[in-house]
């Protein structure tokens, strides 16, 4: 983009942070920055558009509600947000053990982007700014070696205007010159038809920046008027509701829920689809950008899983103040009359009327690897980047990714150490070291799989793991610090209680464990060890238990489930502790900043070349650089022995 010398002028007003976007990423980016004391400016190409769910209409799930929890635990907004803003919640995978236990909550889409919104516009530090950025401004600075390294001074956007600040966050989504498929329609926009925005990539790719093309894909949105629900199965929301957030009084949010629907596609719908494959831009090579492999659109099922005659499909409501349904399990990218024809072959959807069509969406983004951990930019200092814009998918890992930019960028201005999580301490931290150390040519989504120690980083002790993390950044409150603490007390306490409380074989205590199918007692045995039993818990052992104290109500829920489960898989706990301690030993080997790879003989070429590439921060993550052998690593540790015996 170009500016006349009469078109470029310079806004009066100094901010500290810039944040390009007001997605999930961009909006706790933002918060972040404005609640740790920095002046922040947030852009966007449209006001209506901040917190937009352009895709499902939904906040969690498997390893996605980890994520949430986490944001929350550190102080971020999301779990707050749709916790005063979702119409259903359901807690996913109850039938298994608590690792793979996720939250996920159905959004008042409209209400949760207007409740994000007003977060925002009364957050103190904080100004929102309609307009699209075309360049960022940076200046040339001294480093050590022959390396040249840039900083951040401002942004520009589209009138000229520039606005001077100290660090950039680039949250842009899959704005960056995005384009919208179906069949052989391509228009140039972003999602929900809001404005691309076309210049910023120019500038990116001058500054040495390495790009990708991916895509994503989303389903119609189709008349609940037209849907006939007597052929489905309905899917409701839980009884007892939990909230996202560890802020959220359990009482508060207990609600009428409304239902979701399930019903499954069928041989005529596949026959559909296959007939017109050769319509789908993405077999006929119209789409460049390569899509999530976890969430194929309704053609790739149908090819790759040939076997299969029927796939699930959801129907999800909106909102409560419309009649827009999302379909669930069918994004696409075919033509509209070939959507018409494969969507009213599922049962229930005869006579369905297509409010928004199904869309293929293609974006820029960033190779990841150009990131420390930290999320800056390793040659252009000041410069951070969150979101899909790093190459992940989804609205909560946007969120996380959008919140830890934040946070350093506030640390690198108060100079001090930044927070950087690993994987032994949340799915973010597993989240943000695949995205920097992994080579990845798809859109990135987390699953509970991908985390090691899972056992470890379970949904309902995120605020045991990272509440501490997040008092320490500046982002929790004292009292809630507080509560954290009285919490692990109880919790603690009540542990060796149970330990020390002895039961008998008296009568009462038979029929408790007939009532559960529990094998009787021929001796006396600890209460602690009749919890570990499969079928039993802590809480049906009340009646037996005389002495169990009475917690604050606001925390006894919490307390009962720790209880439970610490005492439950105190073994499995603390065999994943001790593998942790290995783990940790690689990932406190830090590696020095200027350390020179080409002096360190027998290394692989491949892995010289993959070091200096990366830069790894410590043993533990070069360990995971794909290229790097064990035996390269035993030579880097022998290295730097000899290294720090020179010093």
């Amino acid at each position: 983009m170009k500016f006349s010398a009469n078109s470029v002028w310079e806004s009066k007003d100094k901010y500290d942070v810039a944040v390009i976007g007001a997605g999930h990423a961009g909006c706790e980016a933002a918060l972040a920055c404005a609640r740790l004391g920095f002046k922040t400016l947030v852009f966007t190409v449209s006001v209506d558009s901040i917190a937009l769910m352009p895709c499902n209409p939904n906040i969690g799930g498997t390893s996605k509600g980890h994520l949430v929890r986490e944001v929350d635990a550190l102080g971020g907004e999301m779990g707050k947000v749709i916790d005063r803003t979702f119409i259903q919640s359901k807690m996913l995978n109850r039938s298994k053990g608590p690792a793979v236990h996720s939250l996920r909550a159905q959004a008042d889409k409209a209400c949760y982007s207007r409740t994000m919104r007003q977060v925002l516009e009364n957050q103190e530090n904080l100004e929102i700014k309609q307009t699209e950025v075309v360049n960022i401004l940076t200046e040339d600075i001294e480093t050590p070696g022959a390396e040249k390294k840039k900083k951040v001074i401002g942004v520009q956007i589209y009138s000229g205007g520039i606005y001077r600040c100290q660090a950039v966050i680039l949250c842009t989504g899959t704005y960056l010159k995005s384009r919208c498929i179906y069949g052989d329609v391509s228009m140039n926009t972003g999602p929900n038809g809001l404005q691309a925005a076309n210049y910023l990539t120019d500038c990116l790719k001058e500054l040495g920046i390495k790009m990708y093309r991916f895509k994503t894909g989303t389903p119609a949105r189709i008349d609940k008027n037209t849907v006939d629900f007597s052929k489905m199965e309905e899917q409701t929301g839980d009884e007892r509701i939990v909230p996202f957030s560890f802020t959220t009084d359990p009482e508060s949010i207990q609600k009428e829920q409304v239902s979701c629907w399930l019903t499954y596609t069928n041989e005529k719908t596949h026959e559909i689809i296959r007939q017109n494959l050769d319509r789908s831009p993405l077999f006929s090579g119209m789409i460049e950008g390569t899509g999530p492999r976890y969430c194929p659109s309704i053609e790739d099922k149908v090819v790759k899983f040939a076997d299969k005659n029927r796939h699930q499909v959801f129907i999800e409501p909106e909102g409560l103040e419309t009649n827009e349904m999302y379909i669930g399990g069918m994004s696409s990218s075919l033509p509209e009359d070939v959507q018409y024809a494969m969507y009213r072959t599922v049962p229930g959807l005869e006579n369905v009327r297509i409010v928004r069509n199904a869309y293929a969406i293609e974006y820029d983004c960033i190779d990841a690897r150009q990131l420390w951990p930290t999320l800056e930019f390793k040659k252009i200092d000041g410069l951070f980047s969150g979101g899909q814009f790093n190459g992940s998918s989804g609205y909560e890992e946007a969120a996380a990714q959008g919140l830890i930019a934040g946070i350093n960028a506030a640390r690198k201005l108060q100079e001090k150490e930044p927070l950087v999580l690993d994987r032994s301490e949340a799915y973010i931290g597993v989240l943000i070291d695949d995205l920097v150390t992994k080579e990845s040519h798809e859109p990135y989504r987390m699953m509970t799989s991908r985390a090691e120690y899972r056992l470890l980083l379970r949904q309902d002790n995120a605020d045991q793991r990272l509440t501490e993390k997040g008092y320490e950044v500046g982002l929790i409150t004292e009292e809630r610090y507080q509560r954290l603490l009285y919490k692990e007390k109880l919790i603690e306490e009540e542990i060796e209680r149970l330990k020390k409380v002895h039961v008998g074989t008296e009568k009462k205590v038979q029929e408790i464990l007939q009532k559960y199918n529990s094998t009787p007692l021929n001796s006396g045995i600890s209460l602690a060890e009749l919890i570990r039993r499969p079928e039993l818990s802590y809480e049906c052992l009340e009646e037996i238990d005389k002495d169990r104290p009475e917690f604050p109500n606001d925390l006894k829920e919490e307390v009962w489930e720790q209880v439970n489960i610490n005492i439950k898989y105190e073994g499995y706990i603390s065999r994943q502790k001790k593998q942790v301690e290995q783990f940790k030993k690689l990932e406190n080997k830090k590696i020095p900043a200027n350390i020179d790879y080409d002096s360190i003989k027998s290394l692989r070429i491949e892995a010289l070349q993959k070091l200096k590439e990366y830069r790894p921060v410590s043993i533990g993550q070069a360990s995971r650089i794909s290229g790097v052998s064990p035996a390269d690593i035993s030579v880097l540790l022998v290295y730097m022995e000899q290294y720090r015996n020179r010093e």
